[in-house]
C-alpha cells in the first residue's frame, strides 16, 4: 500500500461512483476527508441522499459532505436514468439515510476553502461533471495549484484510430464550459482516466457472481447495483458487464503503478457536432491534430492500465467490506 492519501471525492453518485465510494473507504491508505456533490447520474437531490446512504453502508456517516451543482454552468443537464436508474443506485434501494455532517455553502466554495486551508494536502478526485470545479476556479482561479494532485474520470484520451468510436464521455459531455476550465487552469498535476481505458476496464459475470455470494453487506449491495448497471451495458457488448469508471479513477489516485502507460500534453475540449470531449491534441499515432490548438497546461493522460491487479483489489474490498449477512 502507498502512504495515506486525503482525498475530497466530488460525485454524481450513480451505480459506478457509490462502489468507488465503498473501495475507497475500504484501502487503509485513504483518508476520506470531504465528499462534494454533483448532478449528472442523477438530479443533485437524489446524489445527496445516495452519498448518505453509501457513508453508512460503508461506516463512514460523519465524512463531511456538500451540495453542490444541480445543473452545468452552460446549458441543460443530462441525467443518466436510463443508465443508472431514476435514483441513480439502479432502483433497488429503499430507505436512504440522507448525510448527517452536511456543510454550509456551496460545494464550490468548499473546495476552495479546503484548498486554501491546507495547500498541497489534498488529492482532488472528480468522478461527475466538472461543474463544482469549474464554478471554484472563478474564486481561485490558482485552485489545482493548491491539490496535492487531481485525477479525473474524464477525458477520451487521444484521437482514436481509424474507424473506431469511442464511448460517450457524459461527465465532459455534460458541462464542456466546466471541462474547458479545468483543461486550462494551472496545476501541480492532472491526471485524465478517460473511457479510452475504463470502458475496457469491466466487472464481467463471474464477479458479480462472487460478490452475490460474499454475504456481506458491501458484497450484495455492490452485486445488487451492478444487476441493474448490466441492463443497460448488455445492449453495448451482448454480455451482462459494466465498466469500473469511477472505481479505476480510484484506483490509480491510490496506486499510480498501475499505470502501465500514458501520454502527457495538452488536452483540449472538441465537439463533433454531437458529442463534447476533452481530447489529448494527437492522434492514436502520436501526430499533431490538423488544426491550431488553443495551447494548455500539460495533462498525463493515462492510455493503459494493469487491469488485473486494480480488478483484484477492487472486487477484494466490495467482497469482503462491511458486516457478514448470514
Amino acid at each position: 500500500m502507498s502512504e495515506t492519501r486525503h482525498v475530497i471525492y466530488d460525485t454524481d453518485t450513480g451505480i459506478d461512483d457509490a462502489l468507488a465510494l465503498l473501495y475507497l473507504a475500504g484501502r487503509p491508505d485513504v483518508d476520506l476527508a470531504a465528499i462534494t456533490t454533483v448532478y449528472g447520474n442523477t438530479p443533485i437531490d437524489a446524489v445527496v441522499p445516495n452519498v448518505g446512504h453509501v457513508l453508512e453502508l460503508a461506516g463512514l456517516p460523519d465524512v463531511p459532505v456538500a451540495v453542490g451543482a444541480a445543473g452545468p454552468i452552460v446549458g441543460e443537464a443530462r441525467i443518466a436514468s436510463h443508465v443508472h436508474g431514476v435514483d441513480g443506485l439502479g432502483d433497488v434501494v429503499a430507505d436512504k439515510t440522507p448525510p448527517r455532517n452536511i456543510v454550509d455553502g456551496s460545494a464550490a466554495q468548499y473546495l476552495v476553502d479546503l484548498a486554501r486551508e491546507r495547500p498541497g494536502y489534498y488529492d482532488l478526485l472528480p468522478v461527475g461533471p466538472l461543474t463544482n470545479v469549474g464554478l471554484a476556479l472563478e474564486i481561485e482561479p490558482e485552485l489545482l495549484t493548491l491539490f496535492r494532485s487531481v485525477v479525473i474520470m474524464g477525458g477520451s484520451g487521444p484521437f482514436p484510430p481509424l474507424g473506431v468510436t469511442q464511448m460517450v464521455d457524459a461527465n465532459i459531455h455534460n458541462d464542456a464550459e466546466a471541462a474547458r476550465r479545468v483543461v486550462h487552469a494551472p496545476r501541480n498535476r492532472l491526471v485524465s482516466v478517460g473511457v479510452n481505458v475504463t470502458a475496457t476496464t469491466v466487472v464481467d459475470e463471474a464477479a458479480v457472481a462472487r460478490l452475490h455470494a460474499s454475504g456481506t453487506t458491501w458484497g450484495e449491495f455492490s452485486a445488487a447495483v451492478l444487476e441493474s448497471y448490466m441492463n443497460f451495458y448488455q445492449y453495448a457488448w451482448g454480455r451482462r458487464v459494466s465498466p469500473a469508471h469511477d472505481g479505476l479513477a480510484a484506483g490509480l489516485l491510490l496506486q499510480p503503478d498501475w499505470i502501465t502507460a500514458s501520454r502527457t500534453g495538452p488536452v483540449d475540449i472538441t465537439s463533433d457536432g454531437f458529442f463534447v470531449r476533452a481530447h489529448l491534441m494527437e492522434t492514436a499515432d502520436g501526430d499533431p491534430v490538423p488544426w491550431l490548438a488553443e495551447p494548455t497546461p500539460d495533462t498525463v493522460v493515462v492510455t493503459d492500465v494493469n487491469r488485473e491487479a486494480f480488478l483484484d483489489d477492487f472486487l477484494g474490498i466490495l467482497t469482503t467490506g462491511g458486516e457478514p449477512t448470514r
